[in-house]
């Protein structure tokens, strides 16, 4: 490889920043005995693509419901070529324009984008435009409506990097042998054992109004999806694989606030400080709780 593979995309939520209290939590054979891993909500994968450069990892799973997201990461494993040369030619009509320009061919992508993403036959038009569409509209979000359309307005970015062939290339050599699922989560049962690393890191429960943005597929998460989740997390526990799942802590807003102490009971649960806005309001930006929850 040359250099560092990282995120292709920039995703609500992602944990580059606490790659650090994740590693630290690591099970000890990880990358010895425990040569498994899966990731059942990949999103931008920060986590997957650290642990795949650092440890000895023979059988990798990742899925996501986001069937698009999955489409860029199986054309990055299968055509990354192909999806470099579309991402520099689009690179190369969006730089020049003037602002008002690049607004008006944002908004034509993004309308492409929502025709051709049921098209099983548009992979690589499909990835390329998701890339596109990610570094160029507001903050990187990704959010669709009721009816699946993608509706992220345009970002104002001076000079965007759309097609970053370098770690494009990276990414897809670590891809090589893993195995990718456009899926709901329990689609990973068949995969995981004794052997294996799981890392969950679902929607996370919104902790009040403002800052419920769960939308990146049509289909929200809510706590009834939470519950389900605890009750496969502990199925898996059952099996013997190792667990490591992180969401928001509730107490951050309401101290007596239980929800996931009372699902995770059984098992550790530690609170760590990271930087996430919990609210629309300036004085709730800045340092918050999150929780790590582990079965080890």
């Amino acid at each position: 490889m040359n250099g560092k593979a990282s995120p292709f995309v920039k995703w609500a939520g992602g944990k580059t920043q606490l790659l650090k209290e994740i590693e630290t939590r690591l099970p000890l054979n990880f990358g010895t005995t425990i040569k498994k891993y899966a990731e059942p909500f990949v999103g931008g994968g920060s986590v997957f693509l650290h642990l795949l450069q650092h440890y000895d990892i023979k059988e990798t799973y990742i899925s996501d419901i986001n069937c698009e997201l999955v489409t860029t990461y199986r054309t990055i494993k299968e055509d990354v070529e192909g999806l470099i040369d579309a991402l520099s030619e689009i690179e190369s009509q969006y730089i020049p324009l003037s602002l008002d320009e690049r607004k008006d061919y944002f908004y034509h992508k993004r309308a492409h984008y929502n025709l051709i993403k049921k098209d099983s036959n548009s992979d690589l038009d499909i990835a390329a435009h998701f890339i596109f569409l990610n570094r160029t509209c507001f903050n990187g979000l990704y959010r669709v409506n009721s009816k699946g359309d993608f509706n992220v307005p345009s970002g104002r970015y001076k000079n965007p990097l759309i097609c970053n062939a370098k770690n494009l290339n990276n990414v897809s050599r670590l891809l090589k042998n893993v195995q990718i699922v456009c899926g709901d989560y329990k689609q990973s049962d068949s995969f995981i054992d004794e052997n294996t690393f799981v890392y969950f890191d679902p929607p996370y429960r919104p902790l009040d109004t403002t800052s419920n943005f769960t939308s990146y597929t049509k289909d929200d998460f809510n706590d009834d999806d939470q519950i389900q989740l605890s009750q496969y997390i502990h199925h898996l526990s059952e099996k013997g694989a190792f667990i490591l799942a992180s969401n928001s802590d509730p107490k951050n807003i309401n101290p007596s606030d239980d929800f996931f102490d009372v699902l995770y009971s059984p098992l550790h649960i530690e609170r760590i400080g990271a930087a996430r806005l919990i609210s629309s309001k300036t004085k709730s930006r800045g340092k918050v709780s999150e929780l790590l929850i582990r079965n080890y």
